[in-house]
């Protein structure tokens, strides 16, 4: 048995984790790309994002990226933020390819709005767009929660999410309406099909591949999130789809996208957003910076949904933003940003109303709200936020 030449590894070993570094350094001049506000918290927030997803970038390039050995991981959290991430959910996913079977099993959990998706390669950091999807009336689940699906080319009886040749990834999303009372899926997955494949070791060859992709992974999604909002920076304060402003096919929500307006707030003044929202299977309205990046939710008033807003007699839904808490019933906390996006997601709905920003004076605000408008006592206020961090524990667990 030949003996085997470790400084050759080592070499490779060097040269994989200073270009690792060296990317990543490269990617710290993006927080200071054209457009970016200087003015508040976003340069820090973009060098927070690129930090944050290393790690994600770690688990989709490295660490859980063989189609033959797939593991269900959570892509975001309270810690790890990208994409416009909904505050509502908990976003699920694993490698696959388009040739293999696929078996994944376990308990559905009662998130009020749950779909999977077959995604296929692309053009995006994410891929491109969506092979199949399956909505939770489509799926099969017994009365005690338990399912079965079988992701693969080939047809299948029961849950069945056919896979092409470009597939690469599938991916779950759970949106929680209340959040300290719906449970969570819990489930895993298995390739059924072929004969079985030992695992792929962590040699100096796959760890230099890896740690390449990953950071270059990173710095392109936070290029890319950053373009695609200078597209709506453009027309602040109105709400627009992806599909209105870009091409590219993008792994979006399934059942209905969500519309997105940009905007700009100085400390003296307010929007105040407006429609009646449809019937839906579920609704939102999430708040984000420059980066796509969701507010601390666990702790800001930074969304609501069909569960926690409080519409007007009439069913409208009021919602102000202001760095001030107004008292009104919809506030939205900036938390410290000045620029950012505002969405509205309209899941599963019967029509898709655009809603109507209108920017004001603070001291103004009263004059274009109606008489007798929504409001919340501090007490109110206070359990509404002490809420959301049981509903994360609930959500993540601990």
């Amino acid at each position: 048995m030949t003996e085997r030449d470790y400084s050759a590894d080592d070499a490779l070993l060097t040269q994989a984790w200073d270009q690792f570094c060296d990317q990543l350094k490269a990617a710290g001049r993006i927080p200071f790309r054209n457009g970016v506000p200087a003015g508040d918290l976003s340069r820090s927030a973009g060098f927070r994002c690129l930090a944050q997803n290393i790690g994600l970038g770690m688990q989709f390039f490295l660490e859980n990226d063989d189609p033959l050995h797939p593991e269900l991981l959570h892509y975001f959290d309270p810690i790890r933020k990208q994409g416009g991430d909904n505050p509502d959910a908990v976003y699920v996913g694993a490698p696959i390819n388009g040739t293999d079977t696929y078996r994944i099993h376990g308990n559905r959990g009662s998130a009020r709005y749950f779909a999977v998706t077959v995604v296929e390669t692309g053009n995006t950091p994410w891929g491109g767009g969506v092979a199949s999807s399956l909505f939770s009336q489509d799926l099969e689940v017994e009365e005690d929660g338990s399912f079965e699906l079988i992701c693969s080319p080939d047809p299948h009886p029961g849950n069945w999410l056919k896979t092409t040749p470009n597939t690469f990834r599938v991916t779950f999303r759970q949106f929680f309406a209340d959040w300290e009372n719906e449970r969570p899926m819990h489930a895993s997955i298995d390739r059924i099909s072929g004969e079985p494949a030992p695992k792929a070791v962590m040699d100096p060859e796959r760890l230099h591949r890896g740690l390449d992709t990953v950071s270059r992974w990173v710095g392109d999604s936070l290029n890319y999130w950053a373009d695609m909002i200078e597209r709506w920076k453009v027309q602040p304060n109105t709400f627009l789809s992806y599909r209105q402003l870009d091409d590219n096919a993008l792994d979006v929500t399934p059942g209905g996208e969500p519309l997105i307006a940009y905007w700009q707030l100085p400390a003296d003044e307010a929007i105040v957003v407006r429609v009646t929202p449809p019937d839906a299977h579920y609704w939102a309205v999430e708040f984000g910076n420059y980066w796509w990046c969701s507010m601390d939710y666990r702790s800001i008033l930074s969304n609501t949904n069909c569960h926690y807003a409080q519409l007007e007699d009439n069913g409208e839904l009021i919602l102000v933003i202001s760095h001030v808490d107004t008292g009104h019933a919809n506030w939205l906390d900036p938390a410290g940003f000045q620029e950012g996006y505002v969405t509205v997601r309209w899941m599963q709905a019967d029509h898709y109303p655009i809603p109507q920003a209108t920017q004001v004076k603070l001291k103004e605000l009263d004059q274009h709200l109606p008489a007798g408008a929504r409001t919340v006592t501090a007490e109110q206020r206070a359990e509404q936020i002490a809420a959301r961090r049981r509903g994360v524990i609930q959500r993540f667990g601990v």
